[in-house]
């Protein structure tokens, strides 16, 4: 028991990281994949394709690609381009450069997910809307956002979830910089040490599943908040009926 209790008091400055390329990503990407999604379900076709493009390029390809390929570009407009700004370091650090590949990755996801629910929106509500006199922004923020961050939220928080998942090949995909090192990282530096690949990726896990669990609560509760004005479903009864 003594290595378990050793080894989450190592690997808790470690999940910070995990923790903090997750949420450097999903307020980014949640803004970047309304737009994408607005723009795949748009009239102009030049907006449509690009849309559909950037959508199906990065669903369409693994996510430790796509961090090769953004830290080999990086890298090769280096001595061109950033180190005559001085921004080489910050550019190339996993830092930045995490969270940016992780931000392009979920935006497309995201915007997929939105896409779905905004054609779910009953036509009906948006033709009301435009009945009563509202213009395409009004329409927009009184019907079809409200409906759609609805429809599309219960599907999103696995997004979130998963976005959080893949902060674990981070690390493996991009350089270590002195001991900036997340769950992965260090639950292979511990298993290097002793072999006990049991115990070290165990406790890695246990702390990604403490994390997805604040996730799935605070998420539901904001779904709870979006759908508060439809009556509540009676809540799960453990206790057998006798001991009532």
């Amino acid at each position: 028991m003594q290595g378990f209790f050793d080894d989450l008091a190592v690997m808790a400055p470690a999940v910070l990281f995990n923790i903090y390329f997750a949420a450097a990503s999903i307020p980014i990407g949640f803004a970047m994949a309304i737009f994408l999604a607005l723009g795949k379900g748009s009239s102009n076709p030049l907006i449509n394709r690009l849309s559909r493009g950037y959508i199906y390029a990065f669903r369409g390809s693994p996510l430790f690609i796509q961090f090769f390929m953004f830290y080999s570009l990086a890298l090769s407009l280096n001595m061109s381009v950033w180190r005559p700004l001085g921004i080489s370091g910050f550019v190339l650090h996993p830092l930045f450069m995490g969270p940016l590949v992780l931000v392009l990755n979920t935006a497309a996801y995201t915007a997929e997910i939105f896409y779905g629910a905004l054609r779910a929106v009953p036509r009906g509500a948006v033709e009301a809307a435009r009945a009563y006199g509202m213009s395409r922004s009004q329409q927009f923020r009184r019907v079809i956002w409200p409906n759609l961050i609805r429809l599309a939220w219960p599907a999103y928080t696995n997004e979130v979830v998963f976005l959080f998942h893949a902060t674990a090949i981070v690390y493996f995909a991009l350089p270590v910089v002195g001991a900036q090192k997340d769950l992965m990282i260090t639950a292979k530096d511990l298993f290097e040490r002793d072999f006990n690949a049991f115990l070290h990726f165990s406790v890695a896990a246990l702390y990604f599943l403490a994390v997805s669990l604040v996730i799935f609560f605070i998420f539901g509760r904001i779904y709870s908040h979006l759908m508060r004005h439809l009556p509540q479903p009676p809540r799960m009864r453990f206790m057998p009926r006798w001991l009532r």
